[in-house]
């Protein structure tokens, strides 16, 4: 998880060295093992290293090929092989991976960029073309953001040195605000209007004439399909394309933690794992694993399944208290250079966490995210009947149907229904109940970004690809979404990969028939039958993870008092986003007890503390400021929080609390 920063001036002037200095300590937490830059004219180049790998800790960057072109890389290039038996010359089994993209670039140009597999983001700065290219693998589990602006292009890792560093104050994006209340933002977008993110699969070329070049340099093939006679053909290919995918995510020259949930998609990359390390593979360390658990959630326990794992692998690992009564620590926007977070995403600090890291020399940490929408984990039949209805295979339309109504309960017509109806514009049947607007949400807002708080719906196509292959695309792009909006971790700092993303696992699962990965008697059964052998059984065979509601609703309890506070006077409120009494009434309900949107609130309540946190350091539009003050200050707006203020205090179930929602 290395990090980069440039910044290009058209027109030769080189930054102040004062600025350079506050970017190059606005990198230092996340790239603590180098501090190196690239200065030549109006560019300046600044990267610094968080070294994973044996052959990253003998690499030079920025890296300058032989033409000149200089070359920033964060990432881990797992065909490193493969690459090298193709381009040859001064290239070795031990070259950096930073060296072997540069070749492949010097031989290839922008082709190149579909032949690199693995994590990574990059920069390529041009002297001869006069150019900057940026671009991010196809899954997008890297970041690179990037402003043009008074004849420059700015670009870097973090947003810290784009925003807080640029002399001006922001408007936000609000096409990012409905993304965030919802489904997670569109990949190329970021909070701050004008600072753009670079999406995956895709590469960025800007030049002085202010001509952005913003183009997919690879995508999964629609037309690859893989078909075997018997199931069995089906587990050896997955077995060994998933053991394939672990053992990239393994090298290391560090020890390894691993997540174990106690679910079958960390508990599967646990045990496939070990039986690598076992076998001897080369250039992997240790794995130790991490667990959480809530002994107050009697539906969403954990404990017992993961330490099924940790009885077979003969190990103990990290066991974690999540409770409601734990205290963990929830980072706010600080002062530049003191680990200010400049997106919605917090993520919370939790002591025992950071200190293991250290405490045994952890870099990297592998994550099961992915693995219920790729492998099948949830069990809907509409992919698959769109499939036959495309190809009208009727006799196995009806025999699937027949199926999967007895397995759901539900009438066949009322499945067949669900399934055509994906095949006409989304606009002619409405929005799903899953996909609504939350309902505090302001109309005007809700009709202005229908699209975006909706998860960017659209039609299955009846003559193009299968209608799964547009389903795995859709669920793709939503966890690329996610992974956007994922903030960097520096206390502590570790880098985070993810086995069930890996591209070649991808393309296996993507190609073959849904029936081998989703049937009606068994979710995730290719996963079940592939690794039956190496899971223990109590894991491939549990239940479904149970829905965890207790913990963020005796939350809501907890910190009524802070929570009434900041509805009385809401930021987002003003800016046009949020009823703030049809919000507070969704907060009494959840009080209550009863069922509510959770994730929905906890979205919105990050959110309005996130702009608070920015508006508190300025970064907010300075004629949005001014207004807000006028309407914090207006007497409609006291009548009404004086309003809601009495109606709180006169609630009987009006008792403080003192922990943090």
């Amino acid at each position: 998880m290395s990090v980069q920063f440039g910044r290009w001036n058209f027109e030769g002037q080189p930054p102040a060295l004062d600025y350079t200095e506050k970017v190059s300590a606005a990198l230092a937490p996340y790239g603590p093992d180098s501090n190196e830059y690239y200065a030549k004219g109006g560019i300046i180049i600044l990267y610094r290293a968080f070294h994973t790998t044996k052959e990253s800790r003998r690499e030079t960057q920025p890296h300058i090929s032989p033409s000149g072109t200089v070359i920033t890389w964060d990432g881990r290039l797992d065909n490193r092989a493969e690459l090298i038996n193709e381009l040859g010359d001064s290239l070795s089994i031990d070259s950096a991976d930073v060296s072997i993209v540069a070749a492949a670039y010097e031989k290839r140009g922008v082709k190149c960029l579909g032949k690199l597999i693995g994590d990574w983001a990059l920069s390529i700065w041009n002297p001869r073309e006069r150019s900057v290219l940026l671009a991010k693998d196809p899954i997008g589990t890297k970041h690179i953001y990037y402003s043009v602006e008074n004849n420059q292009v700015t670009w870097s890792t973090l947003l810290d040195p784009l925003i807080l560093l640029a002399g001006k104050q922001f408007a936000i994006c609000e096409e990012y605000v409905a993304g965030w209340l919802s489904q997670f933002p569109a990949t190329h977008l970021t909070p701050y209007v004008g600072i753009h993110g670079v999406p995956p699969a895709t590469f960025v070329l800007l030049d002085p004439g202010e001509h952005i070049v913003n183009k997919c340099f690879w995508d999964f093939d629609a037309g690859q399909q893989i078909r075997y006679r018997t199931d069995r053909e089906y587990e050896e290919h997955f077995r060994s394309v998933f053991a394939q995918s672990v053992q990239r995510r393994l090298r290391s020259d560090t020890p390894i933690l691993a997540e174990l949930s106690g679910g079958r998609d960390s508990s599967s990359v646990v045990c496939m794992a070990d039986a690598i390390i076992a076998n001897g593979a080369p250039d992997t360390s240790s794995l130790g694993t991490v667990s959480y658990y809530d002994d107050s959630e009697p539906n969403c326990n954990e404990r017992f399944y993961f330490t099924k794992v940790e009885e077979k692998r003969g190990k103990t690992g990290l066991h974690i208290n999540i409770g409601p009564d734990q205290q963990t620590s929830a980072p706010a926007c600080k002062s530049y250079g003191d680990g200010s977070i400049l997106t919605p995403s917090y993520s919370r600090r939790i002591p025992e966490f950071g200190n293991w890291l250290t405490s045994r020399g952890n870099r990297v940490v592998l994550s099961g995210i992915g693995g219920d929408e790729v492998m099948g984990g949830v069990p809907i039949p509409t992919p698959e009947i769109q499939d036959l209805i495309a190809t009208a295979q009727l006799r196995s339309l009806a025999r699937q149907l027949k199926a999967w109504a007895l397995q759901k309960r539900k009438p066949w017509f009322l499945l067949l229904f669900e399934a055509a109806r994906g095949f006409f514009p989304p606009a002619l049947f409405g929005i799903s109940e899953c996909a609504r607007p939350a309902q505090w949400l302001q109309a005007k807002f809700v009709k202005r970004h229908l699209a975006a708080l909706t998860g960017y719906p659209s039609r299955v196509k009846l003559f193009g690809p299968r209608a799964s292959f547009q389903d795995n695309l859709r669920t793709l792009n939503c966890l690329r979404r996610q992974l956007a909006c994922q903030a960097l971790s520096s206390d502590p700092i570790y880098e985070m990969r993810y086995p069930y993303l890996d591209r070649d696992l991808l393309e296996f699962m993507y190609a073959i028939p849904r029936e081998q990965s989703v049937r009606p008697t068994q979710r995730r059964s290719l996963m079940r039958r592939a690794l039956a052998d190496l899971v223990p059984g109590e894991i491939l065979n549990r239940k479904g993870k149970g829905l965890a509601m207790r913990a963020p609703l005796v939350r809501i309890r907890n910190d009524w008092t802070n929570l009434v506070r900041m509805n009385q006077q809401m930021l987002s409120s003003l800016f046009g986003f949020v009823d703030p009494v049809l919000f507070m009434a969704a907060l009494q309900k959840g009080r209550r007890g009863e069922v509510v949107p959770i994730v929905s609130i906890i979205r919105m309540t990050l959110f309005e503390r996130w702009l608070r946190d920015v508006r508190a350091l300025g970064i907010v539009d300075a004629d949005i400021s001014e207004r807000l003050q006028m309407t914090l200050l207006g007497s409609r707006q006291v009548g009404r929080n004086r309003t809601q203020r009495n109606h709180y205090e006169q609630s009987p179930t009006g008792e403080i609390g003192g922990s943090e929602l």
